[in-house]
C-alpha cells in the first residue's frame, strides 16, 4: 500500500487501493441495525445534520461549567431536505450529561466567510474557542458557487451558568487554506463529478505533540498521455485526506503538508476524516457515498477506516476493504456524516438521521416522491449512536445506544445488546444500492452506464434531482456535508 509514484511527485502515500476497496461487504460487524422513525428529537423545528464536539487539545471532550457543546449544520424544518445545504448555519447544543439537549442558539451573526458554512471542528483552548469549518461559495458573488477554503472563527467566548451556555462575539474570522494545485487540486484542476477541499479538523498527536489539522480534498489526478479512456475515467475519482502542520502550535498558523491517504481509482470523497488514538495505533476515519466510488469497485454509503502506527501512515485499511460501519439494506441511506470519539474500552460513533424509510437504490429516487413525503422519510436528527469494539486491524458493531446520547467520561456503559444486529444469513454481502450523480450513473456493480448518460442534459436533470432529493443541489459537487 505505501508506494512513491513519479506521477504523485515523489513522496511517500498510503493508498487505498482498489483491491483493497473490491472486497467490501455487508456483514454483521458493520451493518448497523434499522434505526426506524426518530424516538428523539428535541428540535423539531429544526433539520440538524453534520455534527461536531467540542474538545480539548488533548482530544478530550471540553468541559464548559459543566456542559459538553456540539455544534451541528442546520436548517429550517419547512425546508425541502435537499436544499438544506445551501443555507446550511452552525448552531450549538449543550447538555450536562450527554442525554438532553438544549439550544443555544446560531453561533454567529453575521460575518462568517463563504454564502453558506459547511463542516469543520471546535477547539477549546485555555478558555478559547476556535471553530473551524468550511467557507462555501464566494460571498462576494451574485450566484450560488461552490467554491472551498478553510476557515477559523476566533475570539467569540463562551459563558456557563445556572441558565445554560451562551456563546457570543464579535467573531473573527480568518482564511486559513486553500489548495495549492500541487498536493491538492484547485477547483480549476478538478475533472471529477465532486470538488472538495473542505472538513477542518483540529488533532495534536499525543505522541509528539505536533499539531495538525485533517481535511478532505482531492489529489491532482490530470490525464496522462497513453491512458486508455477508462483509466482516465477512473482518475476523475481522487479523494485523499489532506493534513496541514502548526509548527508552534498555534490554532490559526498552518502550512500544507504531503495527503495522509490518496484514494485515486477508488473513491472521490473522503469526507470529514478524524483520528481516534487507541493503544498506541492512529485509527483514521471517513464517511463516504455510494455513488462517489470508481467504476469498476463500489461500497455503501458509511463510516471507512484505516489503521496506522504513526500519524504519518502507512494506513491499512480496516477489515481489509476499510468498511467499518454501514446502512442496513433496506434503509441504505438511514444515516451519515459518522464521527467516532473513544470512551472507555470502545469506540463511540455518532452521526444524523438522514432519508431512514426509504428503499432505493439511489438517493435520485426521492425526488420523484411528493415533497411531503420527501419529509416524512428524512430523519434530520441525530441518529442512535453506534457502539464499536476496536481490536487492531479489525473492528466490529456491539450494538447502539439513543440517539443524542454522548456519554460523560466516566460513565459506565450498559451492557452490551447485540440482539438487533444483522445475521450474517440475512446479508449476502452484496451492495445492491449505486448512484447518480453529476452524469455519472453507476449501477449496484459500480460500473458507469453509459446508456443512461445523454450529454448535454444529464448533468441538469441530475442536478435538479439531487437539489429536490438531497445530495446536493450542484451537480454533487458537496456531497452531503
Amino acid at each position: 500500500m505505501h508506494e512513491t509514484p513519479e506521477s504523485d511527485g515523489g513522496h511517500s502515500l498510503s493508498r487505498w487501493t482498489r483491491a483493497q476497496a473490491a472486497s467490501i461487504e455487508r456483514r454483521r460487524e458493520n451493518v448497523a441495525p434499522a434505526a426506524g422513525a426518530p424516538e428523539i428529537d428535541p428540535f423539531p423545528e429544526l433539520h440538524i445534520w453534520d455534527t461536531w464536539l467540542l474538545r480539548d487539545r488533548h482530544g478530550e471532550i471540553a468541559d464548559v461549567g459543566g456542559y459538553r457543546l456540539a455544534f451541528s449544520l442546520t436548517a429550517p424544518a419547512e425546508l425541502l431536505p435537499g436544499k438544506r445545504h445551501d443555507v446550511a448555519e452552525i448552531r450549538c447544543f449543550y447538555s450536562p450529561d450527554g442525554e438532553t439537549w438544549r439550544d443555544a442558539g446560531p453561533v454567529f451573526d453575521g460575518g462568517a466567510l463563504g454564502q453558506r458554512q459547511w463542516a469543520g471542528s471546535a477547539l477549546y483552548d485555555d478558555g478559547e474557542v476556535y471553530l473551524y469549518y468550511t467557507a462555501a461559495g464566494d460571498e462576494t458573488a451574485d450566484e450560488m458557487t461552490y467554491a472551498q477554503r478553510i476557515a477559523v472563527a476566533h475570539g467569540g467566548t463562551v459563558g456557563a451558568g445556572e441558565d445554560g451556555v451562551e456563546l457570543s462575539g464579535p467573531w473573527t474570522h480568518e482564511t486559513l487554506l486553500t489548495p495549492d494545485g500541487e498536493w491538492y487540486e484547485t477547483e480549476a484542476q478538478s475533472r471529477g463529478m465532486t470538488y472538495t477541499f473542505r472538513d477542518p479538523w483540529f488533532f495534536e498527536d499525543p505522541t509528539t505533540g505536533e499539531t495538525h489539522l485533517l481535511f478532505e480534498a482531492n489529489a491532482p489526478a490530470p490525464e496522462r498521455e497513453g491512458d486508455d479512456p477508462e483509466t482516465a475515467h477512473r482518475r476523475e475519482f481522487n479523494g485523499c485526506v489532506g493534513v496541514a502542520v502548526s509548527e508552534s502550535g498555534d490554532p490559526l498558523s498552518w502550512e500544507l503538508r504531503p495527503p495522509l491517504l490518496d484514494a485515486t481509482e477508488v473513491n472521490q470523497e473522503l469526507e470529514r476524516p478524524h483520528v481516534v488514538v487507541a493503544d498506541g495505533r492512529y485509527y483514521l476515519f471517513v464517511c463516504s457515498h455510494v455513488h462517489t466510488f470508481a467504476p469498476g469497485v463500489t461500497g455503501p454509503d458509511g463510516l471507512y477506516g484505516f489503521v496506522a502506527d504513526a500519524l504519518g501512515g502507512e494506513y491499512r485499511p480496516l477489515n481489509g476493504s476499510g468498511l467499518v460501519a454501514t446502512n442496513p439494506p433496506e434503509a441504505p441511506f438511514q444515516a451519515y456524516s459518522w464521527m467516532a470519539f473513544a470512551h472507555d474500552e470502545e469506540v463511540l460513533v455518532q452521526s444524523f438521521l438522514n432519508y431512514y424509510d426509504f428503499a432505493g437504490d439511489s438517493l435520485d429516487a426521492i425526488a420523484d416522491l411528493p415533497e411531503a413525503e420527501q419529509r416524512e422519510r428524512f430523519g434530520g436528527t441525530l441518529a442512535p449512536t453506534l457502539r464499536l469494539a476496536v481490536e487492531g486491524d479489525r473492528t466490529r458493531l456491539l450494538g447502539t445506544l439513543d440517539a443524542w446520547r454522548i456519554p460523560v467520561p466516566d460513565e459506565p456503559l450498559p451492557s452490551v445488546d447485540d440482539s438487533d444486529l444483522f445475521d450474517d444469513n440475512a446479508l449476502d454481502g452484496r451492495i445492491r444500492e449505486g448512484g447518480s450523480v453529476g452524469g455519472y450513473v453507476a449501477g449496484p456493480s459500480g460500473t458507469v452506464d453509459e446508456g443512461a448518460v445523454d450529454e448535454g442534459t444529464v448533468d441538469e436533470e441530475v442536478g435538479e434531482s439531487l437539489g429536490d432529493a438531497g445530495a446536493g443541489g450542484n451537480g454533487g459537487s458537496h456531497g452531503a456535508i
